[in-house]
């Protein structure tokens, strides 16, 4: 059911966002349970949060302080307790085979909770081989929703326990902050502005993403450009959906050579391009090739060890000149079977190196859903918004945005951006996000969400 924001008047001002964010919490041990206080029980697995659901706890999107998930974690003799913050009294806890909310005097609610390490846990029955379980995916389906209680081993028994309210750090100064420690301004469909060519077919055309070209895009502080580029017998051609009717439509070289020279005029930048992507590898190649100075700047993370030891700094990419990452949403399975993968020649599969949450917050008109879970969960794909790897934080593409780019509802999702950030998606994915990505940005003062949360790191 989606919760009526456009009617909240709850922007958050950049101030109250970073003394929010900096606030630290305790601190604990590498091997202790974490202190007292508000949490989401977040699969490992799936990255959902274990929520009420009318006395039956299941596994539902992460929707921040709304949905029944949060629960206040307190010791309780030699166990714990997770007591709902919605309804007092009221813990997570088992009947039978099954996660149910119990009263939290019942025995039933008390948890062992172990350490598994790397931030995660296990919620055990004290006293019994059964611990708190997400069901595993039948085929051709997502995990179940309903979680229950057995003898489950491995992630699908393994639970992180987020802070509500984050704790952050102080943010490192200008050149010392790692790429992911970083918040980038984001347009989404960047090309579809009315003023650089056509994008879209007529009446479509009337509703633009974006109202003002890519370079006053860069002059403007926009630093990541989500491009739709579809084949075409003159190349690889910006259109939204197809480039059947679109009048006067722009090539994706040309706007990567804005965007390059850019760059080499303004060495301290670094941008960012997702291209949503419907070409063949060949032609894409073909198309990169057209952009001069291109190779000077592309910066290829495959091939600097950033999976073994993270992501650079901005000053030693600006000191290696490396300051355009280029991103596909294509398949690494479908370009090996067309036999060239673009990783070759610099383009780097966001998948593998990003997580992203699902692109829509609902109509263009109307109530919004602010819920925050990954955009590559279903029945084929498993790629949680908490996914980590040792030494390697995959970068946050966070999508604030509508079906349809209406200006008068994107001024309004835009000014709360901050707030959405902070209470929903920076909990849901444990990671700040690296990319704002909105409609209009020009209206609701995006930018004020990205200076915010540009001055705290998340752990």
């Amino acid at each position: 059911m989606s919760t009526p924001h456009a009617l909240l008047a709850t922007a958050v001002t950049a101030a109250a966002l970073a003394a929010a964010a900096v606030t630290p919490a305790p601190a604990a041990g590498a091997d202790a349970v974490p202190p007292p206080g508000t949490y989401y029980v977040q699969s490992v697995v799936t990255g959902l949060n274990a929520a009420d659901a009318s006395g039956t706890v299941e596994q539902h999107r992460p929707r921040g302080n709304e949905g029944r998930q949060q629960w206040t974690l307190r010791p309780d003799g030699a166990g714990h307790l997770l007591e709902s913050t919605d309804s007092p009294g009221s813990c997570l806890g088992r009947a039978g085979d099954r996660a149910r909310t119990v009263s939290c005097t019942a025995v039933e609610a008390r948890w062992q909770i172990t350490p598994l390490g790397a931030d995660r846990y296990a919620l055990a029955d004290p006293g019994a081989d059964r611990r708190l379980t997400v069901a595993p995916k039948p085929a051709g389906a997502t995990h179940p929703a309903p979680l229950s209680v057995g003898s489950g081993a491995g992630d699908l028994a393994a639970w992180y326990l987020t802070p509500a309210d984050a704790p952050g750090g102080p943010m490192p100064p200008q050149g010392q902050r790692t790429l992911d420690q970083v918040t980038f301004l984001t347009a989404h469909n960047a090309y579809a502005n009315g003023v650089d060519g056509g994008f879209a077919p007529p009446f479509v055309d009337l509703f633009p993403n974006q109202s003002r070209g890519i370079q006053q895009q860069l002059a403007d502080g926009v630093r990541g450009f989500m491009l739709d580029v579809h084949q075409t017998p003159d190349g690889a051609i910006l259109c939204h959906n197809s480039c059947t009717l679109v009048r006067r439509p722009v090539a994706l070289w040309v706007d990567l050579q804005r965007i390059v020279d850019f760059l080499r005029a303004r060495p301290d930048e670094f941008v960012t391009v997702f291209l949503e992507d419907y070409v063949d590898p060949g032609v894409l190649r073909a198309e990169l090739d057209r952009v001069q100075g291109l190779s000077e700047v592309l910066y290829r993370p495959d091939r600097t060890g950033v999976r073994e030891n993270g992501w650079p700094t901005t000053g030693e990419l600006a000191a290696d000149g490396h300051r355009l990452l280029i991103f596909t949403d294509h398949s690494r399975e479908a370009d090996r079977s067309a036999g060239l993968t673009r990783d070759t020649f610099g383009v780097m599969y966001q998948r593998e190196w990003t997580v992203e949450n699902h692109w829509s917050m609902g109509p263009g008109v109307g109530s919004s859903d602010w819920s925050c879970y990954s955009r590559w969960y279903d029945a084929n794909t498993t790629i949680p918004l908490t996914r980590t790897e040792p030494g390697f934080r995959p970068l946050f593409v966070m999508n604030h945005f509508r079906d349809a780019a209406v200006a008068s509802t994107a001024a309004t999702d835009n000014a709360k951006l901050a707030d959405r950030a902070r209470r929903f998606c920076q909990p849901a994915a444990r990671k700040k996000p690296t990319y704002l990505a909105v409609d209009r940005y020009d209206l609701g003062n995006p930018a004020a969400a990205v200076d915010a949360l540009n001055t705290y790191t998340y752990p």
